[in-house]
């Protein structure tokens, strides 16, 4: 029983359970707040509207959706305004793009995303002709709602970035099995990770969210002055520039699961999940080698979860072996082959089953979390394969951190291979 409550209690997460229960208190006082403005009824304060807002894509050879993106942000009106730089790409990424309307910068050689958008951003003026920066990604489409959800947020002069809520676009759909598996999970981490992290982290006495995500966030253009984007040695920005906000006190970071939300194509080969993992994560290591610690309530919140991704990915790495050591040392022992007592005693420390159980089971309820918040019952099926992908998250989370500790890295990048929609077709 030791063993089992050791497991879950690192596969589940103590951070789970501090956050998931603050964002459960945001909802109780969202219904309060509701209930006593229903008797005082008063209009608030709107936000930004869709033409105070430029929307940055930087890509690098993404012809393959790079048009479809940009043809999807006209349900928005002619009002907004598309910005595309083009990272020396090889490809028909700035033809497509112009072709769709955008207006086009392109660099030669490729400097990185973070180093694009610097480029972009002085070369556009957005933070002279714009109040909000729209940071998108050349897959990413956004909702209907996303800025209806999302601009209203900057009502409030002390948010001065709004993190997107990420979900996967599943189409055009995966054409193998594995494929729509691996993106199913993807999924499942998203929702997991903002309705019982994020969502808590961004309360008001909280604000420790720890990434503004980049694939589809928007920032007050008034901070970008004070924001390094392009710091040097990092392989992603977007940690960065969010650990900046909360290093210089720029202000609080927005995020709800119901607003500004994104869709994002998610990587659907092992392949090119490994890679995307390995650097997201490197960036995570790189920032939190950038930026020193402050007694202040981000740092003291994100040096517990450090704590505990260290602890239960150790324990998830570890734990295919110690279950493998337990089942080999109660087979030794079922079969007499074990006179000193030896292996009797190893399987008694390490029951093979509480171990499992210890995985599987808090593993699954979030699995069954994604199948409800999503409304796709094949996630029910789908779970029973999601333990692996947990163990790979583990491996990659471990050597990211020797990476980030004894070795460099630039920012130039790589798109990851696209799955092309029925509705693109190339510009000619």
């Amino acid at each position: 029983m030791f063993s089992f409550l050791i497991v879950l209690l690192l596969v589940l997460g103590v951070n789970t359970i501090i956050w998931g229960t603050a964002g459960g208190m945001r909802v109780l006082a969202a219904r309060l707040r509701r209930r006593s403005s229903s008797a005082r009824p008063g209009a608030s304060a709107a936000g930004p509207g869709r033409d105070e807002v430029a929307i940055l894509i930087a890509a690098h050879n993404e012809e393959v959706v790079i048009g479809r993106t940009i043809a999807e942000l006209d349900k928005f009106g002619p009002e907004v305004s598309v910005f595309v730089v083009s990272d020396g790409s090889s490809d028909d990424t700035a033809v497509i793009a112009r072709a769709h309307g955008a207006t086009v910068l392109e660099l030669n050689p490729n400097r990185g995303k973070a180093g694009a958008l610097v480029a972009a951003i002085e070369h556009f003026r957005i933070a002279e002709r714009f109040e909000v920066l729209l940071l998108l990604d050349a897959d990413t489409h956004l909702s209907a709602e996303y800025f209806d959800t999302g601009l209203g947020e900057f009502a409030d002069p002390g948010i001065v970035a709004v993190a997107g809520r990420a979900s996967t676009l599943f189409t055009p759909s995966s054409p193998t099995f594995f494929g729509r598996l691996l993106v199913a999970y993807r999924e499942r981490v998203y929702i997991a990770m903002q309705y019982l992290f994020k969502f808590g982290q961004a309360g008001r006495y909280a604000n420790v969210v720890p990434i503004v995500p980049g694939f589809a966030s928007m920032y007050r253009t008034s901070i970008l002055k004070d924001i390094d984007i392009a710091a040097q040695g990092l392989k992603i920005e977007d940690y960065n520039m969010t650990f900046e906000v909360h290093a210089k006190r720029l202000g609080r970071i927005a995020f709800h699961p119901h607003a500004a939300i994104a869709l994002t194509q998610d990587p659907d080969t092992l392949f090119d999940y490994v890679k995307q993992v390995e650097r997201w994560n490197l960036g995570f290591w790189q920032t939190v080698g950038r930026h020193r610690f402050r007694m202040r309530v981000f740092w003291l919140a994100l040096s517990l979860f450090i704590a505990e991704l260290l602890l239960a990915s150790v324990v998830l790495v570890l734990l295919l072996p110690a279950i493998t050591l337990s089942v080999g040392s109660s087979l030794a022992e079922a079969a007499g082959l074990d006179p000193s007592g030896i292996a009797g005693g190893v399987a008694g420390a390490l029951p093979p089953l509480a171990l499992l159980a210890g995985l599987v089971l808090p593993d699954y309820l979030l699995t069954v979390l994604a199948a409800v918040v999503s409304r796709r019952a094949v996630y029910l099926a789908y779970g029973l394969f999601f333990p692996f992908f947990r163990i790979v998250d583990a491996v990659l989370c471990l050597y990211a951190l020797g990476e980030a500790v004894f070795s460099s890295s630039g920012g130039t990048w790589k798109s990851p291979s696209r799955r092309p929609a029925a509705e693109h077709s190339a510009v000619s």
